[in-house]
């Protein structure tokens, strides 16, 4: 028989191993919460286009930045119509403006925030490293559609009008830490 002064550190001791496992699921766990609900407007990756296309149009902005790069980001069309459901492609060209070779990771995100779970892409260049030589120019371009159950939720079937917001990071700005 364990008596109460054996338990108690046994039981400490599972505690502790169990709070030290869930500190390392919690990052995954929360990546994937955010994938499937499109909390804080995580947008979706999709494989194949829906099946329907809707009447509904939706204005989708686009608004470019670029933190610590030299470079010059911006997209083709600031806003294009779209229809729920239709397939659609936006350009965005990208230039460096310095002196040197540079690299620079893309990252975004969607406002209003309840509206992610319904922008999904097909592709995109997100999250990929890219390089741009001194002076050199690019087209990247991103592929994505508007979930037709967006029209089924109330927090996002009157929606007019939303913005994709894109920044360039330099991939260097996160070694100087």
């Amino acid at each position: 028989m364990i008596k109460g002064k054996t338990l108690t550190p046994l039981l400490l001791a599972g505690i502790f191993i169990l709070m030290l496992g869930l500190s390392f699921a919690a990052v995954p766990l929360y990546d994937l919460f955010c994938r499937v609900t499109g909390f804080g407007g995580t947008t979706q990756v999709s494989k194949q286009a829906p099946k329907i296309v809707l009447d509904k149009v939706v204005s989708v902005r686009f608004d470019t930045n670029v933190n610590n790069l030299d470079w010059n980001f911006k997209a083709k069309s600031n806003v294009i119509d779209v229809k729920v459901g239709q397939v659609n492609r936006i350009e965005f060209e990208v230039e460096n403006l310095g002196n040197e070779t540079t690299h620079g990771v893309a990252s975004f995100n969607v406002s209003p925030a309840s509206f992610g779970k319904y922008y999904s892409k097909l592709g995109c260049f997100c999250f990929e490293k890219q390089e741009l030589k001194a002076g050199e120019k690019a087209t990247y371009v991103m592929t994505f559609y508007l979930d037709p159950d967006l029209v089924n939720d109330p927090t996002t079937k009157n929606l007019q009008d939303v913005t994709m917001s894109y920044t360039f990071f330099s991939t260097d700005y996160y070694k100087q830490s």
